[in-house]
């Protein structure tokens, strides 16, 4: 069982891969302040992290910057969950480092099955 982080302003979109992810058995913690990032990826060590793009406080690419920036975060992967699903938008993410991109609107069978091809 793995331990995955979602880090996202929205309860709802939190609550929806949550659900998503309650049959696979991993354990599932979530934050929607990204400035509390690096302090939660201390404390939890995730297998895996879902960072939204679009934040108010730091955007994804700013807040994945930082926890690069961490020892705890060096063997944990990324993957963007965005509205921005352009070319562009997905090409910018994995060259910020993320091992994936999700674009919203997703489904329930996305996100379990991404989560298991990084897992």
């Amino acid at each position: 069982m793995a331990k995955i982080l979602i880090i996202d302003d929205s309860p709802a979109d939190i609550r929806f891969m949550t659900e998503a992810l309650r049959s696979t058995g991993h354990a599932v913690v979530s934050i929607t302040e990204s400035s509390k990032a690096e302090a939660t990826m201390e404390a939890e060590r995730p297998d895996l992290t879902l960072l939204d793009v679009v934040m108010p406080e730091r955007n994804g690419y700013e807040t994945l910057r930082a926890l690069k920036k961490l020892p705890a975060y060096a063997s944990t992967k990324v993957v963007f969950v965005s509205s921005k699903g352009s070319d562009t938008d997905v090409k910018w993410g994995l060259r910020q480092g993320a091992v994936d991109y999700l674009v919203k609107p997703y489904t329930p069978e996305q996100v379990v099955t991404l989560v298991s091809r990084h897992i």
